[in-house]
């Protein structure tokens, strides 16, 4: 294949709404696309390429916003086919306000047939298709007009290579008996993607040392990061810009009581008591003063034995089964699945073994394990 692909440039809803009655009856349509964000909370969409075996079509979306046709052709349509696609599915769910489906990510397709966890893209072609893409562009400014052929043709082949690359991928796929193992995982990805907002009150979650705090600093620290992330989506800011995680966690720590106690706060500077102090500070009170019956569990730390114990004997049949399947262990199960496996088996609560084709592999096993472990 060329290594310069035919390239149609749209800037216009007429152009755009053209191509995609050129793709509608395709079976499977490449997609990708250009971004800049270090400034804002949301993406913002510089290019938009897709293909579906013929030209590359690369849309500009300061021109030109998305239209009802193509919002389908993403919606509904072909399998679409994006690589490494977390951020691209922001991009969509941001300009064209759907999400994709059906999906496929080339990436976790690669993972399941036992290849490294993120292989980039242009290892991927070169694995598959044995040829070397350029990279001259990779961190070209792409929100800058005109582009350059050479930005033009590097964007295009971010698309072209990858109907080739998933028809090997499938091939591979099919005779492994792990298509089905592709699809559910990535209608997981695209409805994890569809449910951005609703995430915001579950974002304290990812703290590893919430169990290094009390029910009430937990709490203050689950109201203040479902506030930042609220805000920081409203403003379009980039977190750090408003207030870091390691920020929200010192003041939970501290639960300060008024701006001078806030303002004591290691990390915290005069400009964020000044602009937020009465936020923060509201959000802290709320905490302190909630009824004990109705703050959160601490989580069990992960440095005692007994749950030392339960990771041990977990990762042990994970790496057992991850090595039998030739994966790598973590496509398997996370650490954060491991840790909520174990603080339910030393509470005594209902495991949440996994489903799907991970609960049909691991999770009676993983059961097991678990009750052979002394509490």
């Amino acid at each position: 294949m060329s290594l310069t692909p035919e390239i149609r440039w749209i800037d216009t809803p007429e152009a755009l709404d053209a191509a995609c009655a050129e793709v509608a009856e395709a079976d499977v349509l490449a997609l990708d696309t250009e971004f800049f964000r270090e400034r804002t909370f949301h993406p913002v969409p510089a290019l938009i390429q897709f293909c579906a075996g013929g030209p590359a079509y690369l849309v500009d979306p300061q021109e030109v916003a998305c239209t009802e046709r193509f919002r389908r052709l993403l919606a509904e349509g072909p399998l679409k086919l994006l690589h490494a696609s977390s951020e691209d599915l922001e991009v969509f769910a941001h300009w064209a306000g759907v999400s994709i489906a059906p999906l496929v990510d080339t990436q976790i397709a690669q993972a399941l047939l036992g290849e490294v966890t993120s292989m980039g893209y242009q290892k991927l072609v070169e694995y598959w298709v044995g040829e070397t893409l350029p990279k001259d562009e990779t961190r070209s400014n792409w929100l800058e007009r005109p582009l350059s052929e050479a930005q033009k043709t590097y964007a295009a082949l971010d698309v072209v290579y990858l109907l080739d690359v998933w028809a090997h991928q499938r091939e591979s796929l099919v005779r492994h008996g792990r298509l089905a193992w592709l699809e559910e995982d990535c209608a997981v990805l695209a409805d994890q993607a569809s449910r951005s907002d609703e995430a915001d009150g579950q974002w304290y979650l990812r703290q590893r040392n919430l169990w290094r705090l009390g029910p009430r600093q937990i709490e203050a620290y689950r109201l203040l990061t479902t506030w930042r992330e609220g805000e920081v989506r409203r403003r379009d800011l980039p977190r750090s810009w408003l207030v870091s995680d390691k920020l929200l966690f010192a003041i939970a720590e501290r639960l300060p009581e008024n701006r001078y106690e806030l303002a004591a706060v290691e990390g915290i500077k005069p400009p964020l008591v000044k602009r937020e102090g009465d936020v923060l500070l509201a959000l802290v009170k709320e905490a302190r003063f909630l009824d004990e019956a109705e703050l959160p569990s601490v989580p069990l730390s992960p440095l005692s034995p007994a749950f030392k114990r339960c990771l041990k004997a977990m990762k042990k049949v994970v790496n057992l089964e991850a090595e039998s399947l030739g994966l790598a262990p973590e496509m398997l199960m996370r650490r954060r699945d491991l840790e909520a496996l174990a603080s339910a088996r030393l509470r005594g609560r209902p495991l949440p073994l996994p489903v799907g084709w991970r609960g049909e592999r691991l999770a009676d096993a993983l059961e097991r394990a678990l009750n052979e472990v002394p509490a």
